[in-house]
């Protein structure tokens, strides 16, 4: 469609990839209308500190459609607001860390992070070869269930596709049960909770809306050990350097950035790009050493035996659960582009860490903005998950409308 793949950022602010994304591609082959590109956060929201989700120098910032002055979230924040205001059925957002629940859950949509490989990242701008998906966004669970069958299967130009043959499906609706629930042993995640009491008090009727329905319910308070972010975070700037140099490169000989070192130094000159918040993560990312080095090895063995054997795994072998839930975030805060961000809770890290599957849905709103319930499990873990939350989703039905209102006050 000759539509620009910018990472919101003017460096790439006429940059046209040379072939479509596999999961481009498999949309149309599915015979999805691709309307438009959304807004995100610069960067996917990993280029510096103090940034303010839903903002690029390309495109300014992104509104949520409850409260215009809130957030968005993000960093996939404009597939999270199309489809919540309702300009398209169906988004697509990536996450590495939080940016498809978190917008979701701002937005008052559904979000699903599928098992990292279950969805080709070819032609997504990367940050994290270990931790980056793609995944549907929708208002209900059925629509985006629908979406993620078809963007399954194995894709050469992406390994950790190959993990999921055999384990992948092209249909996932047979797993949308509205007796999902029930007999089901769910581990309520309570490390998040204690931070807003109208949102523990929205997780605690929730609590009982799965006992109501034949659940039972174990409250675990510890999921990864200490550490396993610092690992996480270490694995992310080295991957982000050798992933970023490597798309550009894919970009051929009309490419506006030739690499890292490049795109920092646009941006130094550049009058809008750091207006308002820094590159760190860039400057880290460039100073990080090849994915040979040592550093990078103890970090992703590391990462993964802790995330995973000794994460997830672990808790839900211990108490023999078929899911986790816990609140996806808070209420939208305020956008402010001088302090950015201010987030209060989230419960991403756990899966995403992982590489394992994550699913939210709406639970609620408070004065209006809402907040949902995420349900994550062990890898390939999707057709459980869809279960449970859709037994959550119909019998919480728990969605609410934007109105778009100019403030809090309105």
């Amino acid at each position: 469609d000759l539509m620009n793949t910018t990472a919101g950022s003017r460096a790439l602010k006429n940059s046209k990839p040379l072939q479509d994304s596999q999961v481009a591609k498999k949309l149309r082959e599915a015979g999805a209308v691709i309307l438009a590109k959304a807004n995100l956060s610069e960067w996917a929201n990993f280029r510096g500190q103090h940034s303010s989700s839903g903002w690029s120098s390309i495109n300014g910032q992104t509104k949520n459609p409850y409260v215009l002055t809130r957030n968005p979230c993000g960093s996939s924040s404009g597939s999270g607001v199309a489809v919540s205001a309702n300009l398209t059925v169906l988004a697509i957002g990536t996450e590495t860390n939080g940016s498809i629940v978190c917008p979701s859950n701002a937005n008052g949509i559904v979000g699903i992070k599928p098992t990292v490989g279950l969805i080709s990242r070819s032609g997504i701008i990367p940050i994290s070869f270990t931790q980056d998906t793609a995944g549907p966004m929708a208002r209900t669970l059925t629509d985006a269930v629908i979406a993620l069958g078809s963007l399954t299967g194995v894709d050469a130009n992406d390994s950790k596709t190959h993990a999921s043959e055999n384990k992948a499906l092209k249909d996932y609706t047979p797993y949308l049960k509205s007796d999902g629930m029930q007999g089901k042993r769910i581990g309520l995640y309570t490390a998040p909770l204690g931070n807003n009491p109208q949102v523990d008090s929205l997780v605690q009727q929730s609590v009982r809306l799965f006992k109501t329905a034949g659940a039972i319910v174990i409250e675990i308070d510890e999921i990864a050990p200490r550490g396993t972010g610092q690992n996480s975070f270490q694995v992310m700037l080295h991957e982000y350097k050798a992933g970023l140099n490597d798309y550009f490169s894919s970009l051929g000989e009309n490419a506006p950035i030739k690499n890292l070192e490049a795109l920092i130094a646009f941006n130094e000159q550049d009058s809008i790009a750091l207006k308002y918040y820094n590159q760190a993560y860039l400057k880290m990312a460039q100073e990080k050493e090849g994915l040979d080095s040592e550093a990078y090895q103890n970090a992703l063995t590391n990462l993964q035996r802790m995330s995973q054997q000794e994460g997830i795994d672990n808790v839900m072998n211990e108490h023999q659960l078929d899911a986790i839930i816990a609140p996806t975030g808070s209420p939208a805060w305020s956008t402010d582009w001088l302090n950015g961000d201010n987030f209060h809770i989230g419960s991403s890290s756990a899966a995403a860490w992982a590489g394992y599957p994550n699913i939210t849905i709406p639970m609620g709103n408070i004065h209006g903005l809402p907040v949902g319930l995420s349900f994550f499990g062990r890898a390939w873990s999707e057709p459980t998950l869809i279960e449970i939350a859709y037994g959550f989703e119909q019998k919480s039905n728990a969605r609410i409308v934007p109105t778009f209102r100019k403030n809090d006050e309105e």
